[in-house]
């Protein structure tokens, strides 16, 4: 039964641009890192495009070969490197979707067995280990690392501790991590939004309360899901002053009930 092409994984660069990765790679990929906090998912793909331009080397480097994406946000950044993937998640978008999507490796429909796998230096190992339990060689890269930003003005820490912002959305969970780290936990009335259930997690795991999850990976979601809870909370008295609700920075301390 032939494989239809969704279904056939990705296999190994060409020679040219596995020089992009096995020539000196502690200098050549460290020079992809980024320092801010992009869609996670779209920049392992630009970090690989920036290097293989550095090499004079374009999307035709991916002739012949399979790619797969982990959601819709990276398929959208290979398009528009004029690489169409072969095979997106159809349930949950992330790693683990992925992993469990990824066909096994067969000896007879596939000729190569080794799976080039660029991603951030602080990613699971979700993904990787699903891909070698399935039979695949793994080459396993470094594209680009996560840097700590500096740490914002003592103001703004003030305002994110005593909750005179009305929501943080975090895109991914080192997002969480890095903000709890620089300035420390949102007020318990902001409104903590995510991008999907793996920051979900992290955030519970640091103690948020997550008010909003997108119900796909990608920032407009994200955007669309804060702007629907706010307008499905309007009319709902929250200060005890108007029938409209108001902003979670505006609204009263809640005190304990007295018994």
């Amino acid at each position: 039964m032939e494989r239809t092409a969704k279904r056939c994984p990705p296999s190994r660069l060409s020679r040219h641009a596995v020089r992009c990765r096995w020539t000196r790679p502690s200098e050549g990929w460290s020079k992809a890192a980024t320092s801010g906090l992009p869609s996670p998912r779209s920049t392992p793909c630009r970090a690989v495009r920036e290097k293989f331009e550095e090499y004079g080397l374009d999307a035709r480097a991916f002739s012949g070969l399979k790619v797969a994406a982990v959601g819709e946000v990276t398929a959208h950044s290979l398009q528009a490197w004029g690489i169409e993937p072969d095979l997106v998640p159809e349930g949950e978008q992330s790693a683990a979707g992925l992993a469990a999507e990824f066909p096994p490796y067969d000896d007879v429909l596939d000729p190569i067995n080794r799976v080039f796998l660029p991603r951030a230096d602080i990613a699971t190992e979700t993904l990787a280990e699903g891909l070698r339990r399935a039979g695949w060689e793994v080459e396993d890269v470094t594209a680009y690392r996560t840097v700590r930003a500096t740490p914002p003005p003592a103001p703004v820490r003030e305002a994110i501790k005593t909750g005179k912002f009305d929501a943080v959305v975090f895109t991914s969970s080192s997002t969480v991590r890095n903000l709890v780290g620089i300035a420390g936990k949102p007020h318990a009335s902001t409104i903590i939004a995510v991008i999907g259930p793996a920051t979900a997690q992290t955030c519970e795991e640091h103690g948020l309360r997550v008010d909003v999850i997108a119900a796909k990976p990608s920032v407009v979601d994200l955007a669309d899901a804060l702007g629907q809870l706010r307008r499905h909370s309007a009319g709902t008295p929250c200060c005890g002053r108007a029938s409209r609700c108001c902003k979670p920075s505006q609204r009263r301390p809640r005190h304990p009930a007295r018994v």
